[in-house]
């Protein structure tokens, strides 16, 4: 970084004209003692590279920065690029500027226009109104092009994510979670940190991959589907869409009693049932 340090955020907030807009999920981060945390969680370091997802005005963006790490930045509003790109000067690493829809963004050939080969880390304060489908996005992307995930969410969607079978949270996006990763909570972030504050808390949860599983993300969400839209039937019914008349006997197959619940079947087991799809 240089001698010199960036405006203060607040400032170029008002010199841009970056209200947050409720439609693009945006509560901004301005607390850098927070973006540095965050950074830390990540275990980014220098010479490394870092995709970062909605940037906003770049609270989180100078931490990453800080760090001497490569970032690409992409955000899909226009307001926040002339902002963005005014951070450049003060810091040595890399800085790619990307005006993009995250949801369209093929990762793997950005990476390659730019040049960088190998795994990435992902560091991101997500706009809260696409963060599950971007999560899900980058937990089935074959082949992997991320080495870890430091990312903030809703605490209700982080604690979705987090939830152990036998609990009223636990559900498909749990399963899909922990089969294609091991998330784990990173910590808590009161609704008064952001600008504008949004009307619950935070949460950053930290993803490393998890290769204890191999299973096509298609299988999986197919059982998994099928049995969570009908959480309160036990599998026998649940599934029946699945395996058809066979359905007991499948389900029983794998050590499951067929009167479970959708909410009841460990993860190891729903990696059972969608390779027993993928077989078929």
């Amino acid at each position: 970084m240089t001698d010199n340090s960036p405006p203060p955020l607040r400032d170029v907030i008002e010199t841009h004209g970056l209200g947050a807009k409720k439609a693009l999920g945006q509560h901004f981060l301005l607390d850098l003692n927070i973006t540095r945390k965050i950074a830390r969680l990540s275990g980014l370091a220098a010479g490394e590279t870092v995709i970062e997802v909605g940037p906003g005005p770049g609270g989180l963006t100078r931490a990453l920065l800080e760090t001497g790490a490569g970032v690409i930045a992409i955000e899909r509003d226009s307001r926040c690029i002339s902002a963005l790109k005014e951070l450049k000067p003060f810091y040595d690493g890399p800085f790619i500027l990307v005006e993009d829809d995250a949801l369209q963004t093929d990762e793997r050939a950005l990476l390659a226009l730019n040049g960088i080969t190998g795994p990435v880390r992902l560091a991101s304060n997500l706009p809260y109104n696409i963060s599950t489908e971007l999560l899900v996005k980058w937990l089935k992307a074959s082949p992997r092009w991320w080495e870890s995930m430091t990312l903030m969410f809703q605490k209700e969607v982080g604690e979705r994510i987090l939830a152990q079978p036998g609990s009223k949270t636990y559900g498909r996006l749990s399963v899909i979670s922990q089969v294609f990763s091991q998330p784990e909570k990173g910590f808590l972030l009161p609704a008064r940190a952001f600008t504008p504050p949004p009307k619950i808390d935070s949460i950053v949860l930290h993803f490393r991959p998890n290769t204890d599983y191999d299973v096509a993300p298609a299988a999986l969400e197919k059982v998994t589907q099928a049995a969570f839209a009908q959480r309160r039937k036990m599998l026998r019914s649940s599934l029946k869409a699945v395996f058809g008349g066979e359905v007991e006997a499948v389900v029983e197959s794998i050590g499951i009693p067929a009167t479970h619940r959708a909410e009841d079947v460990p993860v190891s087991a729903w990696v059972k049932l969608a390779k027993l799809v993928e077989a078929a």
